[in-house]
């Protein structure tokens, strides 16, 4: 991933166009997305150093907590623009890219190379029960808001049933981080990339402590800075490309702040780990369904113009239960091939197309 860095010199162009006000909308939105790939490069292989250096335990939690760092700041920038369909797009467009395009090419080109590819299946059962719940815990509220004539819900009763099934979601991440991370020693760390002896290029790489906290402190800045260009360029830029906001928050919003996360999980594939890198593409789909969404729920309260709830609307709702069906059932068995990693990227370009038809 070595070669993603040289796209660091976009960061002071990102700054300077907006600060001189250079350029339209769509290239300050290319300039500032392109800026944020090597800073969740950087974020991610910073938090890996310092998950090695405080121990598998408290490391695990934190790769945990820090794997979609890049996202989460993206989002929270959203939320207080007012952005609240962009993030909610974002969230589910981050569960879909996770478990159809990166578990996709992950299984494809790493099947391509070592035929069929073997992982822990009770592990992969736990990650489908605990995203199962998660799915239908974001389809109740939407289902609750419906409705019918006698019994309409309120907005306020809407805000207070996502706020309640945030706050029990968070639990679940809890208890799951307890399970997977403290109480099974050989399972990958939920949301992160693991350490084995073949890990992924670019863990510690010789990085001390200090280093590390240094660049994850730097890194979480300027990807805040860029999170704010990015974010103000969002509706002109779809306006120009004739494309809805949902479609950018499904489809393009999610790949920036994961792109280095992506592209791990597809080497590790390749290098024939592939228990690894389900453990990157699932754990980040799980992560964000069962903490990221009900974190920025809680979060916008305090911040943006309106409170964001758990209601979805019926196409992500329908992308999401569809892509999650397919995971399971092609990851309980507790093996892969190249064909069910095909299955998945065609499900994701179907759903693709789909969302830019959709108004």
């Amino acid at each position: 991933m070595k070669y993603l860095y040289a796209l660091l010199v976009l960061v002071p162009v990102a700054g300077a166009l907006e600060l001189l006000d250079i350029g339209g909308y769509t290239l300050h939105f290319l300039v500032s997305a392109l800026a944020l790939v090597p800073l969740a490069a950087i974020l991610g292989n910073a938090t890996e150093t310092v998950a090695i250096h405080t121990g598998p335990r408290i490391g695990g939690l934190l790769n945990a907590t820090l794997g979609n760092a890049a996202e989460l700041i993206i989002t929270i920038v959203a939320l207080r623009e007012g952005l609240v369909t962009v993030v909610k797009a974002s969230i589910a467009g981050s569960i879909i890219g996770n478990v159809l395009i990166v578990l996709g090419a992950a299984v494809l080109l790493g099947g391509l190379k070592h035929g069929t590819q073997r992982f822990d299946a009770h592990i992969a059962g736990v990650n489908a029960s605990i995203m199962s719940l998660a799915i239908m815990a974001m389809a109740i509220p939407a289902i609750f808001a419906i409705g019918d004539s006698e019994h309409h819900p309120t907005e306020s009763d809407i805000v207070r049933l996502s706020d309640g099934t945030a706050i029990v979601l968070i639990v679940m991440y809890g208890l799951y981080l307890l399970y997977t991370v403290f109480m099974r020693r050989s399972v990958i760390p939920a949301g992160g990339q693991g350490h084995g002896e073949d890990g992924p290029e670019g863990g510690d790489g010789g990085m001390t402590l200090p280093v590390a906290i240094g660049l994850l402190a730097g890194s979480t800045i300027a990807i805040v800075f860029m999170s704010e260009i990015m974010v103000g360029a969002i509706e002109p830029t779809a306006e120009a490309w004739g494309l809805s906001e949902l479609f950018v928050g499904v489809m393009l919003v999610p790949l920036v702040g994961n792109v280095a996360e992506h592209l791990v999980a597809v080497q590790v594939a390749m290098k024939n780990q592939i228990e690894l890198s389900i453990g990157i593409a699932v754990g980040s789909a799980l992560q964000i369904a069962i903490f990221v969404a009900p974190a920025l729920v809680l979060i916008s309260q305090f911040v943006g113009p309106e409170p964001m709830t758990l209601v979805f609307n019926q196409f992500e709702l329908v992308a999401l239960v569809a892509a999650v069906l397919v995971t399971i059932m092609i990851s309980i068995d507790g093996r892969s091939n190249w064909l069910e990693g095909a299955q998945l990227i065609a499900l994701y370009v179907i759903i693709g197309v789909a969302f830019i038809f959709v108004p």
